[in-house]
């Protein structure tokens, strides 16, 4: 029904959609990043500081938003009435059907997509992390224990997760180890702020990549890894990023030999410590303990984070053969260049 009366409004005034859109947007980026100033917002939006400044006003009119010397924070009518638009506002610009057809075309359960594309404004994967944050929250129902990976998506999602009931029945886990220098983006200091968010507990688990075949098979019959194995098989829901194949590898210092082998094989997307071609193929896996990828076939709430227009192969590849409870958040960006490649 709404999709009818929408594109009706749409035929009859359609400048009140794109007015409507606009304001919508410039609304929500206040309410993710405020206290925020003009000319930032602006380059947020994608807006002049003119049409910047005339929105600005006419939101604090409406008492949407308030506006202070250190910038626009958006008020509590803002917040509600953001809330209240959210169902129909995918509608407006049509990211309701692109989401549909992705999520009909890639075969999981549903696709979300936000406003943006990551590669051109960083803060568009705040609003990644914020929807996946919505859709933890929202289904995360009788799950005890969460495995998380690291990674700058899955990083913003605990800062939009307030405590649960019952969290101390949630435990969080890595998923694997944590990759590159930046401390904050391993999957262990991410399960400890989900566990911190949410009131839950957490486990930290440590592997060197750079263990040797020997030291390896010494590494699985610790303790505490085989506690971990027996956690990945016990895991109800994974919140995890898509990263691009031959990124990942120079992150990992990777040796060329193996890198040689990633590009003759074609890889294109990586996940959990596995390198997928542009048809889901496994072509290249390192050394790890950690969840793999045949565990998730049974685990009930897979939420994958990812955007980016620069990431589109990269989503698509892990995608040919996500299993099918797969939730994918992501933005306009990767949304549109991936609904592009499938369809042409």
């Amino acid at each position: 029904m709404i999709p009818k009366i929408i594109e009706a409004q749409r035929k009859l005034v359609p400048e009140m959609m794109e007015l409507l859109h606009q304001r919508y947007k410039v609304l929500k980026f206040i309410e993710i990043a405020g206290p925020i100033g003009r000319r930032p917002l602006g380059q947020m939006a994608d807006i002049s500081e003119r049409e910047c400044r005339n929105l600005m006003e006419s939101l604090r009119t409406e008492g949407l938003i308030r506006i202070a010397k250190e910038g626009a924070t958006i008020t509590s009518e803002g917040a509600t009435v953001l809330e209240s638009l959210r169902p129909i506002s995918d509608e407006w610009t049509g990211q309701g059907l692109i989401a549909r057809k992705l999520g009909e075309l890639l075969g999981i359960r549903s696709v979300q997509i936000v406003p943006g594309d990551s590669d051109e404004n960083p803060a568009v994967k705040i609003l990644i992390g914020k929807e996946a944050a919505a859709e933890f929250m929202k289904r995360i129902g009788d799950s005890h224990i969460i495995a998380v990976t690291g990674g700058s998506s899955v990083a913003a999602i605990p800062r939009h997760i307030h405590s649960l009931e019952n969290a101390d029945r949630l435990h969080f886990i890595a998923a694997r180890g944590g990759v590159g220098e930046d401390i904050g983006l391993q999957a262990n200091v991410i399960a400890a702020s989900f566990a911190e968010a949410s009131g839950g507990t957490y486990s930290s688990f440590y592997y060197p990549e750079s263990l040797s075949v020997e030291a390896h098979e010494v590494f699985k019959r610790e303790p505490t890894a085989i506690q971990m194995v027996e956690l990945y098989e016990k895991t109800d829901c994974v919140l995890h990023g898509i990263g691009d194949a031959l990124r990942m590898a120079d992150l990992r210092n990777t040796p060329e030999n193996e890198c040689h082998l990633l590009r003759e094989q074609g890889a294109k997307g990586e996940a959990f410590g596995y390198y997928f071609d542009e048809e889901g193929k496994v072509v290249h896996r390192i050394r790890t303990v950690g969840i793999q990828t045949e565990q998730l076939e049974k685990v009930p709430l897979i939420i994958s984070v990812a955007g980016g227009k620069s990431k589109a192969e990269a989503i698509l590849s892990y995608m040919a053969g996500a299993p099918r409870q797969t939730i994918l958040v992501t933005d306009e960006g990767a949304a549109h260049t991936m609904l592009e490649k499938l369809e042409g």
